[in-house]
């Protein structure tokens, strides 16, 4: 009996090189051959410092530049192909939304061009505005929302059509406190759902809990992947997280370590991020 057939992965980049046109007869080589695959499913974590090619690499995936040489294929076909734009939802590091437009009829244009029926699109974009917090802004101007709401939106317009493939280029850039957990909440809930999913950032801190792998760019290539324990973590050393302990039989623990030979011991109370403290006290 004939095995089933593994489906083809979402992205698959093979020798991208993209080129930039210099002056006369200048050019910028942005990549130098990208290979990388990123399976069904799979959150990625695109890391590299600024100006390595992650946000070029990331418009090659969303169609909207083209790539000098090298074969691209994305959820199985070629970004010309307006089936294949539809699947896929794009936060661009810019995020470049018509200003005069308010939230929702942003979001109903947003709709339309990814196909959506004008219902469709109201009902999910109001959805989505009570998700990311900015409701009770549905009508207000693009032009007037601080940056930290702009990223939230942006959040909002990726998530709009329920895309197959998200692409979020620097998403926690100018994202206030109350984005980061809106973030945090759509990527758990695209992974539940096995949407595929690649979040780029020059933030260390952005990756680790959530991403499957983590690819690192730098000069235009990937120069290594892995897990974020195989790429993050220290042989040798360890994170361990406790609850429902006193701080008593903690410091016992701390003093058995010790005596089991541990150079070095470090618990302390955890739990919390800082955007909870935000919240107002029930």
């Amino acid at each position: 009996m004939a095995e089933p057939q593994r489906a083809a992965p979402a992205i698959r980049s093979i020798g991208i090189a993209k080129r930039y046109r210099v002056g006369l007869f200048g050019r910028r080589e942005a990549l130098r051959g990208v290979d990388l695959e990123v399976q069904r499913g799979e959150l990625l974590g695109l890391a590299g410092p600024n100006g390595s090619g992650k946000s070029t690499w990331m418009r090659l995936v969303a169609g909207v530049e083209a790539q000098s040489s090298g074969e691209l294929l994305v959820l199985g076909g070629s970004t010309a192909e307006t089936a294949v734009r539809r699947g896929i939802g794009f936060l661009p590091e810019d995020a470049p939304f018509p200003k005069e437009l308010g939230a929702r009829a942003c979001l109903e244009l947003l709709g339309a061009l990814s196909g959506m029926e004008r219902e469709e699109a109201l009902s999910r974009g109001d959805a989505l505005l009570k998700r990311v917090g900015l409701y009770a802004e549905a009508d207000t101007s693009l032009g007037k929302f601080s940056r930290g709401m702009l990223r939230r939106f942006g959040l909002a317009q990726a998530w709009l059509h329920s895309p197959e493939l998200i692409l979020l280029d620097e998403p926690t850039a100018g994202l206030d406190a109350e984005g980061h957990e809106v973030l945090r909440g759509l990527l758990s809930e695209a992974r539940e759902a096995g949407t595929t999913v690649c979040l780029s950032s020059h933030i260390p801190g952005d990756f680790g809990a959530g991403c499957d792998r983590i690819a690192v760019m730098l000069r235009g290539e990937i120069i290594r992947s892995g897990s974020p324990d195989e790429l993050l973590g220290e042989p040798g050393r360890w994170s361990v997280e406790i609850e429902g302990l006193d701080e008593a039989p903690v410091r016992e623990l701390t003093e058995w370590l010790e005596r089991a030979g541990a150079t070095r011991s470090e618990i302390r109370a955890t739990g919390r991020d800082l955007s909870d403290l935000y919240r107002p006290p029930t």
